[in-house]
């Protein structure tokens, strides 16, 4: 069973369905979260996402998009399925549901864990100003991110003006690799690498205040707040900032010289090279 939720998710699930395949096993239903959490609000354009999931439906194939978590159980139960492949799944999966195939749940996520477990691991590797994430796939436990590593990989650089597309490809590239060599060690009953607790982060939802730009923060932090926020946005968002008296919102920044608004961090300059004015609504 294949269990995915973001922006991409009928190429998600294509992914997913077609290196279980090719590594000899069958899919037999997707699982979707149209929400965050369960029982909360549909996420706007999840109609628009459903759509395109069930476009790209393989025959026969099942989509389940669960209004709320205690169905879960029952729901994966009943397909007799012997493995739980997440990927993105933005739900914290309880034990019932762990239980309820033959092997358990194993779930791929973008960073080197045990560094940045939770639900947006790369935003925070960017706010941190690393230079690479890499991908984990590990057993699933009922702590986010925590069981033991299956498969791991390093190598996805992160340039200074990283865009999504490009960034996911890679991914998918290291999950094609990865999710093949996963797949044979949790079907042996492998446990997997344990992670060392000492090193673990969280990589939560960013705090209300990162949407707005602290002058006298450090220089790197601004520009990277700006990156992380692009990157979240897709290149059409940025944090707000006071600037010559206006309120802007900052698309792209600079450490070196160049065309654009200077302004003083708190240790030295970032040159602001796009932005666009905040209109009344606050947009």
């Amino acid at each position: 069973m294949l269990a995915r939720a973001d922006g991409l998710n009928a190429q998600g699930f294509a992914l997913l369905h077609r290196v279980c395949e090719r590594a000899g096993h069958t899919p037999v239903a997707y699982l979707h979260a149209r929400s965050l959490r369960p029982g909360e609000p549909t996420r706007s354009g999840a109609g628009d996402v459903v759509s395109e999931i069930v476009d790209a439906l393989p025959n026969g194939m099942d989509l389940l998009i669960p209004g709320r978590k205690g169905m879960l159980p029952h729901l994966v139960a009943g397909y007799q399925a012997d493995l739980i492949v997440c990927y993105g799944f933005p739900w914290k999966l309880p034990p019932a549901v762990l239980r309820s195939t033959n092997l358990g749940a194993i779930n791929v996520h973008t960073s080197l864990l045990p560094k940045y477990r939770g639900p947006i691991p790369v935003n925070w590797a960017i706010r941190n100003g690393d230079k690479e994430i890499g991908v984990s796939i590990h057993w699933m436990e009922s702590a986010f991110d925590s069981g033991g590593i299956l498969a791991q990989e390093a190598g996805i650089a992160l340039g200074d003006d990283v865009a999504p597309q490009p960034l996911w490809a890679e991914v998918d590239r290291c999950i094609e690799r990865l999710l093949p060599r996963a797949l044979s060690l949790a079907v042996a009953g492998s446990p997997g690498t344990p992670q060392e607790e000492s090193s673990a982060t969280y990589a939560g939802w960013m705090e209300p205040a990162f949407s707005e730009i602290d002058w006298s923060a450090s220089r790197e932090a601004v520009h990277n707040q700006v990156r992380a926020i692009r990157f979240a946005g897709s290149g059409r968002s940025g944090p707000v900032a006071l600037v010559n008296d206006r309120r802007v919102r900052v698309l792209r920044t600079s450490l070196q010289p160049a065309d654009g608004f200077r302004v003083m961090c708190g240790d030295g300059h970032v040159w602001i090279t796009e932005s666009v004015p905040m209109t009344d609504s606050g947009s």
